[in-house]
């Protein structure tokens, strides 16, 4: 049996938490260190997973650390990158994966010139409620997709988060935060993006953090926070996009597709599962089981109610893939074309004018219930 990748964490935050978790479910690697600029939370992430702590170069040295895992902040994403890359490892980086499209084709030299891979969350499209839609989509079940919508609204994180300035600085705003969710689900249901027209807008310029220690603390607002868009893809669907953190409540379902033969109303592509409802022509909507999917079972309390959560099902696909040499789903190519289409929603904003697409990207195969099962350790 070929040996498991080794993996080494750069970023000891909220998130890692997750990665650590989940990752045991998976089968092709194995979690053996982790590092943070910060020793403390480094060593306190090892103490609670029984790694090993190392410096951040430490861990770029390590000889049994094969694919470093890139979750520090949205600004530090590129440079971090570029560093694992020059140490000869394989990068997964957490979402955004870079901050401009430049940036992206920089790490993207780097991996080609040395035979590296980069992959980069999201991986919640290969949820088993986003599978299904994929299946049903290809099965030409809803006809041609020839429109749709996507919401993601809120009042945003200063209420619940201890440290939400990032979230409001340029390189955060709803749409690079939470945009990768439903772009990557959009690509891998209905192809790539082909051009890109925007309004944004930035309704309060301040505010007030409700979390303890900073709580009642104000922080300055210097990115959009409210973001209409129309994004027209390659295969003729025109997709209207709204994502705001000025939104107190909305009714809105968060994505729905509509085919020249029925609608698809679908689940928050935040999460791996959910409720996926399709209507033929115009008969009633009605629910679809869940289908016989490893990564629908809800395996997680979340604060709106259990859900389906099997974050580092990306990283294990790319472990996988690299052992077998096939492409892996959450590849360099999407992630670096859902950059463009949001930071194109950004500049058109800003321009007031459309902006074509320069890169584009081949849909990620699809993840049916075998092949998610050829993910896991069996149990």
């Amino acid at each position: 049996m070929a040996r498991a990748l080794g993996i080494g964490v750069i970023g000891c935050g909220n998130i890692s938490k997750t990665y650590f978790l989940l990752a045991p479910l998976f089968r092709g690697m194995e979690m053996r260190a982790c590092a943070d600029m910060n020793m403390d939370a480094a060593k306190a992430r090892a103490r609670e997973f029984g790694l090993r702590a190392e410096t951040v170069e430490g861990l770029l040295m390590a000889r049994d650390i094969d694919i470093v895992v890139n979750l520090t902040v949205p600004m530090a994403h590129h440079d971090v990158s570029q560093a694992i890359l020059d140490a000869g490892k394989h990068v997964y980086s957490e979402k955004p994966f870079v901050l401009s499209v430049a940036d992206g084709l920089d790490l993207k030299r780097r991996a080609d010139k040395q035979g590296l891979r980069i992959g980069s969350a999201p991986d919640t499209f290969l949820g088993g409620s986003h599978q299904l839609a994929r299946y049903l989509v290809d099965a030409g079940k809803l006809g041609r997709i020839t429109s749709g919508t996507c919401h993601v609204l809120s009042h945003g994180m200063e209420a619940w988060h201890p440290n939400p300035d990032f979230f409001f600085q340029p390189g955060g705003g709803p749409v690079l935060d939470l945009g990768p969710y439903y772009l990557a689900d959009l690509v891998q249901l209905i192809g790539p993006v082909k051009r890109v027209a925007a309004l944004t807008s930035i309704p309060a310029r301040e505010r007030t953090i409700g979390s303890r220690p900073r709580r009642g603390e104000r922080i300055p607002v210097s990115t959009p926070t409210t973001v209409s868009a129309l994004l027209e893809f390659a295969g003729g669907a025109v997709i209207t996009f709204n994502a705001s953190w000025d939104v107190w409540a909305t009714g809105h379902a968060p994505m729905e597709l509509y085919g020249e033969e029925g609608t698809l109303f679908m689940p928050d592509p935040n999460f791996f599962g959910g409720e996926l409802r399709v209507t033929k022509r115009d008969k009633q909507a009605r629910m679809l089981p869940k289908w016989n999917h490893p990564f629908s079972p809800d395996n997680e309390i979340h604060p709106h109610g259990p859900v389906a959560n099997y974050r580092a099902a990306g990283l294990a696909d790319m472990a996988l893939a690299i052992r077998e040499g096939r492409p892996h789903r959450c590849s360099l190519n999407l992630a670096l074309h859902v950059v463009e289409v949001m930071t194109a929603m950004l500049e058109s904003g800003q321009d007031k004018k459309f902006i074509e697409m320069k890169t584009s990207c081949e849909r990620p195969a699809p993840l049916g219930p075998r092949e998610a099962r050829a993910l896991m350790v069996r149990r």
